[in-house]
């Protein structure tokens, strides 16, 4: 047991070092896109974003939805799952916790 600790205390230097070098580059591509898309709606993008749920509304009051593409139906359904996931994510941190609800 004591052979392994130290086999682990000597190469923990170099193991933390090789995880530094892993992950810069890919922290700094995450913090890139989070400083552009992870950023709260402007004035003016509202209107925009009001205007288009207006539009998914009224496709599916008419049922003009049917006529989409395959392209356009998989990216309407990957926006409602991305909004669904934040909000069960602002869920489990207002509870703080995954599990339930404290009654």
């Amino acid at each position: 047991m004591a052979k392994l600790i130290c086999n682990f205390t000597e190469m923990a230097p170099s193991m933390v070092a090789a995880a530094v070098t892993y992950s810069k580059p890919r922290l700094a591509t995450f913090w890139h896109y989070a400083k552009v898309e992870l950023v709260p709606p402007t004035p003016g993008e509202i209107p925009t974003a009001i205007q288009s749920v207006k539009k998914n509304i009224q496709s599916a009051k008419t049922g003009s939805f049917k006529h989409l593409t395959l392209k356009e139906a998989v990216l309407n359904g990957l926006v409602a799952t991305e909004v669904w996931i934040w909000f069960y994510i602002g869920e489990i941190i207002g509870n703080r916790g995954i599990v339930g609800y404290d009654v």
